[in-house]
Formats: C-alpha cells, sequence, structure tokens
C-alpha cells in the first residue's frame, strides 16, 4: 500500500510525492538558498577584508555549511518536515510510518542532501528516485522518511475510527516503544479500510493484528473487546503521544481523533497533570477496570451499546 498517514493525527491518507513536485520543490529551496548565501558572502565579503586569506577561506567555508546546509537542516526540523519550497507544492517529510521528523531525519537528509543534490547537481537523487518504489531519494533511504503529498481531495480522504468512551484512556501507561513502526502504519490502514473488507476477512486481519500488538507490548486483549476496539484503543493512544512530542505538551498532547474529520480535538487534562487534576509531581493513579460489554462482539455481531461497530 502506497497511502499513509501521519503520525500527528492531523492528516489521514497522505501519498508519497514523486519526482516532478520533490523536483519544484528543491528548485525553489535552492534558489531561496542560494540567494541568501550569495547575500551573506557579499556582506562577509566587505567585513572580512582585512583578514588574511585563510581565514577568509575559512569564513567561506563556514559560510557555505550555515546556509545551504545547517539552514535547511533548521527550518525541516522547525516546521516538521515543511520546507518553503515543499510548503508551496504542498509535501510534507514525514518518516516511513507516517510520524513526524526530528533534527536527527533532517540532519540526515541534509548531510546526504549535500552529495546527492548540490555535488552531483540532482542527479544522484533523481535516479535514486526513479528507482524507489516511493520515490525515496538517498537521504530519505538512510533517514528512515518519505516526502507525501499533503494536498488531497477531501472525498478521498479516509478516517480512524475513535476508540469506545470506555476504553480511552485504558493503556495510558503502557510502554509502546517496542511496537515497530511498520506495524503501527499496518494497524491505521486496516482501521480506515475494515469497513470495505469481507466480515470474515476483516476480523482475522484485526485478531492478527491485535497478536501482533500483544506480542510487542506485553498486554493481551481486554476481555469482551473487539480486536478492532483495541486497535483503535492502541492507535489513538499513540497518536496522543507523537501529538505531545510534536507540539511540546500543549492540548493536542490528549487529542482525540474526531471520527468525522480525523482531526484531534482538545484533550480532558493538561499534560502533565494527574487523571484527577494534580499537578506535575502527583501519582498517577491505578486504571480502572473496565466493565466488559454485556456480551462479546463476534464477527456477525450488531452494534454494541457501547457505540463501536465492529468490522463489517
Amino acid at each position: 500500500m502506497n497511502e499513509l498517514v501521519t503520525g500527528e493525527a492531523v492528516a489521514l491518507e497522505l501519498r508519497p510525492a514523486r519526482l516532478p513536485s520533490r523536483a519544484l520543490a528543491v528548485l525553489i529551496d535552492l534558489a531561496v538558498a542560494m540567494l541568501a548565501y550569495i547575500v551573506v558572502s557579499v556582506v562577509l565579503l566587505f567585513a572580512t577584508a582585512s583578514l588574511d586569506e585563510a581565514a577568509q577561506i575559512a569564513v567561506s567555508i563556514a559560510t557555505f555549511l550555515l546556509v545551504l546546509v545547517g539552514v535547511p537542516i533548521a527550518v525541516e526540523t522547525l516546521s516538521h518536515g515543511r520546507s518553503l519550497g515543499k510548503l508551496a507544492c504542498g509535501l510534507r517529510v514525514v518518516r516511513d510510518d507516517g510520524g513526524p521528523i526530528r533534527f536527527r531525519h533532517a540532519l540526515v537528509r541534509g548531510a546526504l542532501g549535500v552529495v546527492e543534490i548540490l555535488l552531483t547537481f540532482g542527479v544522484v537523487a533523481c535516479i535514486a528516485s526513479l528507482v524507489s518504489a516511493r520515490g525515496r531519494r538517498l537521504g530519505d533511504v538512510f533517514a528512515g522518511t518519505l516526502v507525501v503529498r499533503e494536498r488531497v481531495p477531501a472525498g478521498q480522504a479516509g478516517f480512524v475510527p475513535p476508540p469506545p468512551p470506555w476504553l480511552a484512556g485504558r493503556f495510558s501507561e503502557l510502554d509502546l516503544s517496542a511496537v515497530p513502526d511498520g506495524l503501527w502504519l499496518a494497524v491505521r490502514q486496516y482501521l480506515t479500510r475494515m469497513h470495505q473488507l469481507d466480515p470474515q476477512v476483516g476480523w482475522s486481519m484485526a485478531e492478527r493484528l491485535s497478536a501482533d500488538l500483544t506480542a510487542h507490548t506485553g498486554v493481551p486483549v481486554p476481555q469482551g473487546v473487539p480486536p478492532a476496539a483495541f486497535l483503535a484503543t492502541m492507535l489513538q493512544e499513540r497518536q496522543a503521544r507523537e501529538a505531545r512530542r510534536a507540539y511540546g505538551g500543549g492540548p493536542a498532547a490528549t487529542a482525540v481523533v474526531s471520527p468525522t474529520t480525523g482531526v484531534p480535538g482538545a484533550g480532558s487534562a493538561p499534560a502533565g497533570e494527574g487523571p484527577g487534576g494534580e499537578g506535575p509531581g502527583a501519582p498517577v493513579a491505578a486504571p480502572r477496570p473496565v466493565k466488559a460489554p454485556p456480551a462479546a462482539a463476534g464477527p456477525g455481531s450488531e452494534r454494541s451499546d457501547t457505540g463501536f461497530v465492529p468490522p463489517a
């Protein structure tokens, strides 16, 4: 599957960008960077006129690395993968699993971009992008990133169904670091398409994905909880944590995905506070036991009182 979603729960069903749009974005970024480099070089030329030749060469090298390498890395890091050219073309850099990039991803992309874009005039980057099934250059391969399209028709965008209210926050203290990015992507894509699948096939896929999550987290599916509801709850918890990292613990830290728009809404408690509104230092109470629905949902069951619809 080539369609992806972001880990910030902001937009869904993003598609990998192809060579023409990526090349246009790179040209815009290079034009702006070269203009800034020329301006800074002229200013420094007059400012360092009294220095010897070795010092002027050192300043020139430092200016090149700062303006053409350091600034693009900083821009991609602070904008979560949106440079000026990508913003103009409706593109964005994300991780392989669809989550927002961090400094290490931007650093690897920028360092390899010097070789495959600047020193080879983009020849290496173009060849790698044409060979790759998802249009990735070498910097994307080594950084574990992907350039995707953010502007898609609204009618084509899917949404991840929200978890049942009685399961929300159940796994807030669970360690999810051992779950691989590929498994999260598979869970997202299943949840956005489960209503298009045959009931028996969808149910078996949900059980298989739930078993994979259980193997990596050590937490089994609660008794009486449909596997699709378990997947939606775990994914919602992961998206809330991604929002906390991306936005610094603001209201988006406890965001819940809207079932109609796919956009996170405000959480019920500010980040850093306990479940009862205590301060940051207060101990977190253990999660209350969840009351299972009256009857366990099966592949052919109807809507339960929780409002969750099993895969159909």
